[in-house]
């Protein structure tokens, strides 16, 4: 076995709940239970235990603290730890972070159904106060243990990083000292919120610390699942239906299997695998690969442009029953009396998740069970795809969670595990199961198309009274994120949904539906602004004045941006404002417009009130990614099927923004004492509204198809 398969093997990776705490030697491991039972210590032990370990303390002070969630750029496998070890008050440099089991009855999300799965910006929030409350208890033992070995009251010890202090007899013992004489309770002693630190005297939280992932991302030992060769190990590759779910009826099967290198071939429901000794012999047999698709799969004869343009025929047509979303008030009563109505339909097309680490995964399926190296995240539900496709028992399926080049929610599903688990089953050997990019475009998981059509009334004074808002498109809930309007003080409000069918496969992408729904909804009110002769800031100002908090987000980033000036001759400004796995957003961009109709967005303003940051430097740093990628989506991200099959199939194609098309960006965060909200995607949904809404204010003229690509700027402009 070479360097790099040794490394694969051993570093790094998580351990079940026996082979860790076989590991953890001497010293003091808490184990603890995030979830509604009361927290708990053990000490080592060799025996299986009904509760998982989360934190060893070394008696040379090292200080090991378990990771429980997906790790893909956004910095969680240092916030979590940061938020346990602040009330442990660990020192950081002690500190040192590995990935848990996967087993969610001990390391799930206790706010998040007890999931391990790393969506929705959810993972800070949802550990925020179990982590809290469990760095204090251990706190406690280790106060308790020292009490007891000094015989001093307990009241008269106080902590320091890594350390407990006697300042009346000038004694001072380290957290590895202590591990080496103290006992642990059955039971952790109870904490009281009162017991945890005041946010004023963090040392860790709110403080940017060094994010224990960059070291090794960038002199390249982190162990992506690319990364990984175990003995023994093949290749895979599948050529999947042009048409999604489609089935292929025949193919040169005996051809393919005489080729040099392959070792067999296995037919899915979807396409052809074919697996052998070496990536180029793979790549060479798919070359060769011929099949002849069967049809009449849902997606056959889909095409989106005409399906999207048939959209606006489906609201009030009686064609589809529409779902309520929300409904307050009496819109149609309200819509009679208004002084005036307005009706405007926004249209976004389909976009890719466009994750940089292309899909892969290694399986190895033998008689006494299954091992799998991916990055995933949902690994839980990895476990079970596979354990349910292989129809083996749950705990004979190991899986190591590796980092993850990109996530978006795409890795968030099993497929690409799932489709190795079947090629390993073939051959039984380790398999590594590759998607290429036209692989994973063509027969990607796309968020999905849609057309809001949005109405609206308002009195007199320019008061909006009314608010209707029907979505139409293919994806269920995907399409109603972001949807409700919550802070607005609108008292007429009926929002539904038309789903239709298309057979297209759909996924949550970053933010959801929030990045088309609050584009639509923000560019609409500044159309009815334009119209009023209400500036844009006064009319938020005035639908959110009786949510200060939301508020004051729209005021700071209006100040930030110095919102009023007059700005250099062909900009101008937009604003939006947004709500996002409940943080508040407020963004202001400035934009010009070149002869082509390239959008150039200069600068980017963004005020977030995510409550407590725990890592300041990293949020900024998420806030900034994500208004990159609400750019990207915005201005050229666009995903088209013609006959069923998308035509999209690389980057030359499928267009991403370019670092010389990225702007100017300055992040601010409301100062806040409230419990931690999600901080990787409230940067996503305000950016369409801003840059839509900037270009209102330039030339006067409405954008309402998402992404704004020069063709169609132009053909605005006439």
């Amino acid at each position: 076995m070479n360097r790099k398969e040794t490394r694969a093997l051993t570093a790094g990776l998580p351990l079940n709940r026996r082979e860790f705490l076989k590991t953890t030697g001497a010293g003091l491991t808490f184990a603890v239970v995030l979830g509604p039972a009361a927290f708990s210590a053990a000490k080592p032990s060799y025996q299986e235990s009904s509760i998982g370990a989360w934190v060893t303390i070394d008696t040379d002070g090292g200080i090991l603290i378990l990771n429980p969630a997906a790790e893909m750029g956004q910095g969680s496998m240092t916030a979590l730890p940061v938020i346990l070890a602040e009330e442990m008050d660990a020192d950081w440099n002690d500190v040192r972070i590995e990935n848990s089991p996967i087993e969610p009855e001990l390391y799930g999300n206790a706010s998040f159904r007890m999931i391990m799965l790393t969506v929705g910006s959810f993972t800070v929030s949802g550990y925020f106060d179990q982590l809290r409350m469990a760095g204090a208890q251990i706190r406690r033992v280790l106060m308790d243990s020292v009490a007891r070995e000094w015989n001093v009251p307990r009241a008269e010890l106080h902590s320091e990083p890594s350390a407990i202090v006697h300042s009346s007899s000038n004694r001072r013992i380290t957290y590895g000292e202590i591990a080496a004489f103290a006992e642990s309770p059955s039971e952790l002693p109870d904490i009281s919120e009162s017991d945890l630190k005041d946010p004023e005297s963090f040392r860790l939280i709110g403080r940017s610390v060094p994010r224990r992932d960059i070291p090794a991302k960038t002199n390249g030992t982190a162990t992506y699942a690319m990364d990984i060769h175990v003995p023994g190990m093949v290749y895979g590759m599948i050529q999947r239906s042009p048409v999604h779910d489609g089935r292929p009826a025949s193919y040169n099967k005996a051809e393919i299997q005489s080729l040099p290198g392959v070792l067999t071939t296995v037919e899915l429901d979807y396409g052809i695998g074919i697996v052998a000794e070496t990536i180029h012999d793979v790549l060479k047999a798919r070359n060769v690969l011929k099949i002849d698709w069967a049809r009449g799969a849902q997606a056959d004869g889909f095409n989106s442009r005409d399906s999207q343009a048939e959209y606006a025929e489906i609201p009030g047509s009686g064609r589809v029953e529409p779902r309520s979303v929300t409904h307050t008030g009496d819109v149609p009563r309200a819509m009679r009396r208004a002084a005036k109505t307005y009706s405007a339909d926004y249209l976004s097309d389909h976009v890719y998740h466009a994750q940089m680490e292309p899909l892969n995964s290694v399986v190895s399926v033998t008689d006494s069970g299954v091992e799998v190296w991916a990055g995933s995240q949902a690994p839980y539900n990895v476990r079970t795809s596979v354990a349910r496709v292989l129809d083996v028992p749950l705990e004979n399926v190991v899986m190591h969670q590796c980092y993850l080049g990109g996530g978006f929610g795409r890795r968030s599903v099993s497929d690409y595990v799932v489709e190795a688990a079947h090629l390993s089953k073939a051959v039984k050997k380790p398999v590594k199961l590759i998607w290429t990019r036209p692989d994973d475009l063509q027969y990607g998981q796309f968020r999905p198309m849609n057309l809001q059509r949005m109405e609206a009334g308002v009195d007199a004074n320019g008061t909006l009274t009314a608010w209707f808002h029907c979505i139409v498109g293919d994806g269920g809930g995907l399409l109603t994120s972001g949807a409700r309007i919550p802070f607005y003080g609108i008292p007429n409000q009926n929002i539904e949904l038309c789903s239709m069918s298309h057979g297209v496969r759909l996924k949550h992408w970053r933010a959801v539906g929030h990045g088309f729904n609050k584009y639509a909804i923000e560019a609409f009110l500044d159309e009815i602004a334009q119209d009023q002769g209400i500036d844009p800031l006064e009319m938020r100002r005035n639908l959110l004045k009786d949510s200060p908090r939301a508020l004051k987000v729209v005021e700071a980033v209006a100040e930030m941006a110095d919102w009023g000036q007059k700005p250099t001759n062909g900009r101008a400004f937009g604003m939006a404002f947004a709500e996002r796995s409940h943080s508040l957003a407020a963004a202001v961009c400035e934009i010009s417009v070149d002869s082509d109709g390239q959008i150039h967005v200069h600068r980017f303003w963004c005020t977030v009130d995510g409550g407590i940051i725990v890592q300041p430097e990293n949020a900024s740093a998420q806030i900034e990614g994500a208004i990159v990628l609400g750019l990207s989506s915005t201005l050229l991200e666009s995903i088209t099927l013609s006959d069923g099959s998308v035509d999209q199939s690389n980057f030359h194609d499928y267009k991403l923004i370019r670092m010389s098309q990225v702007p100017e960006i300055n992040v601010s965060f409301i100062s806040s004492k409230e419990r931690p909200s999600g901080i990787g995607e409230p940067g996503v949904p305000v950016v369409g509204g801003a840059v839509a809404n900037a270009f209102l204010a330039l030339t006067k003229k409405p954008l309402r198809h998402m992404p704004f690509t020069p063709e169609r700027v132009l053909e605005v402009l006439g």
